[in-house]
Parts: structure tokens; sequence; C-alpha cells
């Protein structure tokens, strides 16, 4: 693969692991309790098997990572607008790559977003 090429999602596996791959992993890692804390407001049940899943095996049951993959999507709150024209909400600002790292690093776990 061309060096100066840019990595796709769809190159990333166990054998050739991207350079991003640790930064998407930290991306995640910051979020993910962010909507395990969310999620419990509406379902402390299933968001407590979700951490329990997270904390045991740094990876979420196949059924709950789409709704973190769309948990990110709706929070991303800096899009470049300013604040006249965005979205604001209390809270860690979410941005559109942390939502694209969360992304890669849900498909780099083989869930399909």
């Amino acid at each position: 693969m061309d060096d100066s090429a840019p990595l796709r999602a769809d190159h990333l596996s166990a054998d050739h692991p991207s350079a991003d791959h640790a930064s998407d992993a930290g991306t995640a890692a910051r979020l993910v309790p962010l909507w395990l804390a969310e999620a419990a407001e509406d379902d402390p049940q299933a968001a407590e098997a979700a951490r329990r899943a997270w904390q045991d095996t740094g990876r979420l049951p196949p059924e709950t990572a789409q709704e973190l993959a769309d948990w990110v999507t709706a929070r991303v709150t800096d899009t470049g607008f300013n604040q006249d024209e965005g979205p604001t909400r209390p809270g860690p600002r979410i941005t559109v790559a942390d939502k694209e790292a969360v992304h890669r690093w849900l498909r780099g776990q083989g869930h399909r977003v």
C-alpha cells in the first residue's frame, strides 16, 4: 500500500492496524463513559450490562455498538458553525472527527456502523 495514500477504514485489520488506532481507542475511551452515563438515565440495566462488557473486555456487545454510533453522531456539537448558528449542549465538545474516530473504532472491532 502506498504510504502517501490515506488509510481507509476498510484497510484496518489485526495484522495491519492503523497509526490512528490508538487515537481512535483514546477517543472511544473518553466518550464511552459519557454515553453510558446518559444511557443509564433511560435504561439502567442495559447501560450496566454495556458498562460491564466495556470494563471487562474493552469491547461493546453488538446490540449496543450501534447505539453508541448513533449517540456520538447525535452529540456532535463542534461543527464549525459559530455560536449563533450551531447547536449548543452542556458538556464536552464532540467534534465530527470524534464521531469518525468512534465509528472507525467500532468498525475495527467488527461492528457494522
